[in-house]
């Protein structure tokens, strides 16, 4: 088992605590992590664009004129795709771009991804996040004591003071572990965890 020293919010090494090797220790497959963003990244597109056929754009009824004898092409409608004001041809329609993936596939790359971080000493383990004022030069000294700029904060529960002095720092971000994904992990060079959130996601990812 992978065995990591735990800090205290200023930096100091308080002890050390034993990670689950079927989570932190487990190995990195990328073909995983490519399949897992891509499918969350199409979960989230809004898919909001839209175009009108020919028979939801106005005008229609009438045929324009004749069939025959006025030397012009043969039209039935104005409402055709070939007319100014027509419809649209095969345009988008409120496509639903969202995808599925088996819950063990994404348990098993959100495994892979949090053992990557750990074999590559970028993440720390913090005994509790808290602030004593929601300060976001606090939070920044923080993390500097911890030597970790850009990067995920990942917490049990996020608290007040935290979540006020974080939303202004733009190269981390805080995220209740409830809410821990592939994306986000790999997005932020660095990963905090308190060890409540080590907990949580041991119980919910272990085999």
């Amino acid at each position: 088992m992978p065995t990591v020293d735990v800090f205290n919010i200023s930096g100091e090494k308080v002890k050390e605590v034993q990670l689950d090797d079927g989570v932190f220790g487990a190995e990195v497959r990328p073909y995983l992590l490519h399949d897992v963003v891509i499918w969350q990244l199409a979960n989230r597109r809004a898919a909001t664009a839209k175009t009108k056929s020919r028979s939801e754009v106005s005008g229609g009824g009438a045929k324009p004129w004749k069939q025959k004898g006025t030397g012009k092409a043969r039209s039935g409608s104005n409402r055709s795709p070939v007319w100014r004001h027509g419809g649209v041809t095969f345009g988008p329609n409120n496509r639903n771009y969202a995808i599925k993936l088996p819950k063990k596939v994404r348990n098993q790359a959100l495994c892979s991804a949090l053992s990557m971080k750990t074999g590559e000493n970028l993440l720390k383990v913090v005994d509790a996040v808290s602030l004593e004022e929601p300060k976001t030069r606090q939070f920044v000294n923080a993390l500097g004591a911890l030597g970790m700029q850009e990067t995920l904060v990942v917490v049990g529960n996020v608290n007040a003071n935290v979540a006020l002095a974080s939303r202004n720092h733009c190269k981390s971000k805080v995220l209740d572990v409830r809410g821990l994904n592939v994306y986000d992990i790999l997005k932020y060079k660095g990963l905090i965890m308190d060890l409540e959130a080590i907990e949580f996601i041991e119980e919910r990812l272990k085999k």
